[in-house]
C-alpha cells in the first residue's frame, strides 16, 4: 500500500514539474513573467526530481545553472533510495 501511494506521488510530482518547466521555459521565450526558481528546485527536491530533470532536456530550460542539476540529481538519488527502503521493507 506504502509503495503504492509513494510510487503515485513521485509520477505526480514528477508529471508537474514537467509541465512548470515546459511552463517556464515558454514563457522564458515569450519575455512573460516567470515561475520562480524556488518552486522549480523545491519541486525535484519534494518527490519531482524524474520531471523536473526531463523537463530540463526535453525543454532545454535552465540546462546551464549547475545548482539545477546538482539540486534535481540529490533529489533523485534521495527519491530512490526510499523506495529502496520502502521496497527491503515489504
Amino acid at each position: 500500500m506504502i509503495l503504492k501511494i509513494y510510487a503515485a506521488v513521485l509520477v505526480v510530482v514528477s508529471l508537474i514539474a514537467f509541465i512548470l518547466y515546459g511552463v517556464d521555459k515558454s514563457r522564458a521565450v515569450r519575455k512573460a513573467w516567470r515561475i520562480k526558481e524556488s518552486v522549480l528546485l523545491g519541486l525535484g527536491l519534494l518527490g519531482g526530481a524524474a520531471g523536473a530533470l526531463l523537463g530540463m532536456k526535453v525543454f532545454h530550460h535552465k540546462t546551464k545553472h549547475w545548482y539545477f542539476w546538482a539540486v534535481n540529481a540529490c533529489g533523485l538519488v534521495v527519491q530512490i533510495a526510499v523506495l529502496g527502503l520502502i521496497i527491503h521493507k515489504l
